[in-house]
């Protein structure tokens, strides 16, 4: 850092702004903008079940086989769905059951997130409770 010294012979009055104190308030400014932040997450509400003492049931639930291929094609326990209103007629009819089926969704590692989220989405507007991903190893690397 240099300083500039006057060596002219006038006797007129320096008219320069002294902005230190400025840059000061400015940076104490920032940092309590910073602190004050709120800081964001991205979270999912996932309702988890609560811990019983009961033992788990003796009979094996129903399942239900969902493929979501790489093209975006749906398959229903070995069927081809045509589209999500299809799908949409198979969860109606299946929410209706008592006891629900599991749903065991089985996305392909190179399928749409979108087509996933919208099986997702149809399986929750028609109140399925039981979903679970399978074979999800095949996402790790």
């Amino acid at each position: 850092m240099s300083m500039s010294v006057n060596t002219s012979s006038s006797d007129a009055p320096m008219c320069d702004v002294n902005t230190t104190p400025l840059i000061d308030v400015m940076l104490v400014m920032l940092v309590m903008l910073i602190i004050t932040l709120p800081i964001s997450t991205h979270a999912v509400k996932l309702d988890m079940p609560r811990p019983t003492d009961q033992p788990p049931p003796t009979v094996q639930p129903r399942v239900i086989d969902i493929e979501v291929d790489y093209d975006g094609a749906i398959i229903w326990n070995g069927e081809p769905v045509n589209n999500i209103s299809t799908l949409d007629g198979y969860f109606k009819q299946e929410a209706d059951l008592e006891p629900q089926a599991e749903i065991h969704l089985r996305p392909d590692r190179r399928s749409k997130y979108d087509v996933v989220a919208n099986v997702l989405a149809s399986a929750q507007r028609h109140k399925m409770v039981k979903i679970g991903f399978v074979n999800i190893s095949q996402f790790r690397e």
